[in-house]
């Protein structure tokens, strides 16, 4: 089996875009563990403390995947300022959240840059 690309981390407008690529369509138990490593190090202390996951490109998520997704949002609570979003929710994504009713924790947004702004206006 081939190695996946890590997760892009990139930085916009003083955002840190954390970005899953196509290899991470479904993102299961097994192929978690690159993506945590990188999530939680893009994480560690990101300044300014706006933290936004571009999940545009998941189709699947685990439950494991919410429980890094709980640990990113408590990281950036504690920061002073600290803000956490997701964008790019694909249709069954975005009900795994509403079920869940993560999506009235967590601020979501439809794109990057409606993710971006929104960061940066509070």
């Amino acid at each position: 089996m081939p190695s996946k690309e890590p997760p892009t981390v990139t930085t916009e407008k003083g955002v840190t875009v954390i970005s899953l690529g196509s290899d991470y369509e479904n993102l299961d138990e097994w192929d978690l563990d690159p993506v945590r490593k990188a999530i939680l190090d893009a994480t560690k202390d990101p300044d300014p403390p706006f933290v936004l996951i571009d999940l545009s490109k998941v189709k699947f998520f685990a439950s494991s995947f919410i429980e890094l997704l709980f640990r990113v949002w408590n990281r950036m609570k504690t920061l002073d300022g600290g803000r956490f979003a997701i964008c790019g929710l694909t249709p069954y994504c975005a009900e795994i959240l509403e079920v869940t009713h993560l999506n009235q924790l967590w601020e979501i947004h439809d794109t990057k840059e409606e993710a971006i702004d929104s960061l940066l206006s509070k």
